[in-house]
C-alpha cells in the first residue's frame, strides 16, 4: 500500500502599524509612529535608518516524505537464504490474474518423490482402478502402498510418458528404475502445470476426490513422517491444500511441499528442495517452511 505525501505552502502577510486615538483628559500614552510613518505624515525626511523590506520571502515548503512500501516482494536473495544450502525450485502463480509471481529454477529437475501420486491418482480414477475414496487416503496420508499397487496396475513409469504428454509437462520423466516410482523427474514448473490441469481440466469425478485428499492432508503420513512442514505450516489459518514430498538419500535428500492457498484455491505454491544429506529432516523442514514464510508477501 502507498500513501501520498502532502506539500503545506505557508504565506506570510506584513501588517502596518496602527494609530491609538487619544481621549482629551486621559492620561494613555501617546502611540508613537514608526519613523517612516511620522515623516511620510509631516512631509519632512526620516532621515537615514534601515529601509523596511519590500517583500517576505516564505520559507521552503515543507515536503513530508512518502513512507517505504508495505510488504515488499520478497527478491530471490530473501527466499533463498532461508534454506542456504539447499537448491531450490519455487513457482507461485495467481490464478486469478494468471500471472506468475514467483519463479526461481523453475526448469531445475527434482527427483518427485511423493509429488507422482499426483499423476498416479489421476489415472486410477481416469481407469477406474481405484475408488474416489481409495485416491483420496492415498493422496491425505501420502500412503506409499496404495501408490506402489495402482502404479503396478497402471503399467509404472508408462502412466508417467501419458500424463507427461497430455498436459505437455516439458520435463516430466519416468524413473530409470521402474519400481522405483518415487524416483520420477519433474521440476517446479511442470508441478505447477499439474495443478492448473487438476482445477481447470479434470473432470469432476477426478478433480473432487484429489482435493478432498489434498484439503485433509494428516500431521504424519502413513509412514510416521511429519508431513505440514512447508505451506501449512506457514499459512496457519489461510486456507491450504498440499501434497508433500520426501525421500532419502539419491544422493540429497529431498524436500517438497506443493499445492493451493487462499480462498478458491487462487494460489499454486510449488518449492521443491534438494539439502545435503548431512542436513537432517527436521532442520530441512523448518527451512522450507521459512522459505514459504519469505513467498507469503506476494500472496494478498
Amino acid at each position: 500500500m502507498k500513501a501520498g505525501g502532502s506539500v503545506v505552502l505557508v504565506g506570510l502577510l506584513a501588517g502596518a502599524a496602527v494609530a491609538i486615538a487619544v481621549v482629551p483628559g486621559a492620561t494613555v500614552p501617546r502611540a508613537v509612529a514608526p519613523p517612516a510613518e511620522a515623516a511620510a505624515a509631516s512631509g519632512v525626511s526620516a532621515g537615514p535608518g534601515p529601509a523596511a523590506p519590500a517583500s517576505v520571502v516564505p520559507d521552503p515548503p515543507a515536503v513530508s516524505p512518502a513512507p517505504p512500501p508495505e510488504d515488499p516482494a520478497p527478491s530471490a536473495a530473501d527466499v533463498t537464504a532461508a534454506a542456504p544450502d539447499a537448491k531450490l525450485g519455487v513457482v507461485v502463480y495467481d490464478r486469478e490474474s494468471a500471472k506468475t509471481l514467483a519463479d526461481h529454477r523453475s526448469t531445475a529437475k527434482f527427483t518427485s518423490a511423493s509429488l507422482v501420486k499426483l499423476l498416479i491418482a489421476l489415472d486410477a480414477l481416469e481407469s477406474g482402478a481405484a475408488s474416489p475414496s481409495t485416491v483420496e487416503r492415498m493422496i491425505a496420508r501420502s500412503d506409499d502402498e496404495i501408490a506402489s499397487r495402482l502404479w503396478s496396475e497402471s503399467g509404472g513409469g508408462a502412466l508417467v510418458t501419458r500424463w507427461a504428454k497430455r498436459m505437455q509437462l516439458a520435463d516430466t520423466r519416468p524413473p530409470e528404475d521402474p519400481g522405483r516410482w518415487g524416483d520420477t523427474t519433474t521440476t517446479a514448473a511442470d508441478v505447477a502445470r499439474i495443478y492448473r490441469y487438476l482445477l481447470s481440466r479434470a473432470p469432476d469425478a477426478s478433480r473432487a476426490p484429489i482435493l478432498r485428499g489434498l484439503r485433509a492432508t494428516t500431521p504424519h503420513g502413513s509412514d510416521g513422517f511429519a508431513q505440514h512442514f512447508g505451506i501449512p505450516d506457514a499459512a496457519g489459518t489461510t486456507p491450504w491444500a498440499v501434497k508433500q514430498g520426501w525421500a532419502c538419500c539419491r544422493p540429497k535428500r529431498q524436500l517438497h511441499t506443493t499445492g493451493l492457498v487462499g480462498e478458491n484455491d487462487r494460489y499454486i505454491v510449488v518449492v521443491l528442495s534438494d539439502h545435503p544429506e548431512s542436513v537432517g529432516y527436521a532442520t530441512a523442514s523448518k527451512r522450507v517452511t521459512e522459505v514459504v514464510r519469505a513467498l507469503l508477501p506476494l500472496l494478498e
